[in-house]
């Protein structure tokens, strides 16, 4: 008798996007405290870690030569430069994460999100809006992280971010903090049946 293989389901792949500041990665790692079994994509940057972030937990700091060679050899599944700085999802780990079941979280930009569509068109999109302009500018202004000319390029690209958030299949306005990360949840659970 010839058993048949029987193939894992699919993985859903869950895209998160919003403007800096708006509260993206704090939004993904409460969401992803209550859905333990899915997996995060570390994305791969150029950048310089910031005091609090470590390497291979909040990003995989390589150098730009490095990345560039990523570029050439196919690895990332999207990549864009931001500031100078490049940053990418690996290619590899998202087909081998989806193959094998898994559903995987990404907490990435519009121009990475409009190219992980191209290669996976049902991947479950939200988009996190911030309740304002003038409130993301204090929240950037809060971080003490960036210059003042910094954060104005940092808005003006949210700007242009949220004019296209009509490529999100939900749109979620993160003016609570605990109610954007309920509303999130449900849509995780809805598509995770």
């Amino acid at each position: 008798m010839i058993s048949k293989e029987v193939k894992p389901k699919r993985g859903h792949l869950f895209i998160i996007s919003a403007p800096s500041g708006a509260g993206k990665t704090t939004i993904a790692k409460a969401v992803l405290k209550q859905f333990t079994d899915m997996l995060y994509s570390i994305s791969y940057t150029t950048r310089k870690p910031r005091a609090e972030e470590r390497d291979g937990v909040d990003y995989h700091f390589i150098s730009k030569q490095d990345f560039k060679k990523g570029i050439k050899k196919g690895r990332w599944a999207e990549w864009a430069e931001v500031y100078g700085n490049y940053y990418g999802t690996s290619a590899e780990f998202i087909e081998k994460s989806l193959s094998s079941g898994c559903d995987i979280l990404l907490d990435i930009d519009v121009q990475g999100t409009f190219q992980i569509l191209k290669h996976y068109p049902d991947s479950v999109t939200i988009f996190i809006l911030p309740p304002s302009v003038k409130a993301l500018r204090k929240r950037l202004e809060m971080r003490g992280s960036d210059s003042k000319a910094v954060i104005e390029k940092r808005l003006e690209n949210a700007r242009n971010e949220m004019a296209q958030k009509k490529m999100y299949r939900h749109i979620i306005v993160n003016d609570k903090l605990s109610a954007a990360i309920e509303e999130i949840s449900a849509i995780f659970k809805k598509y995770r049946k």
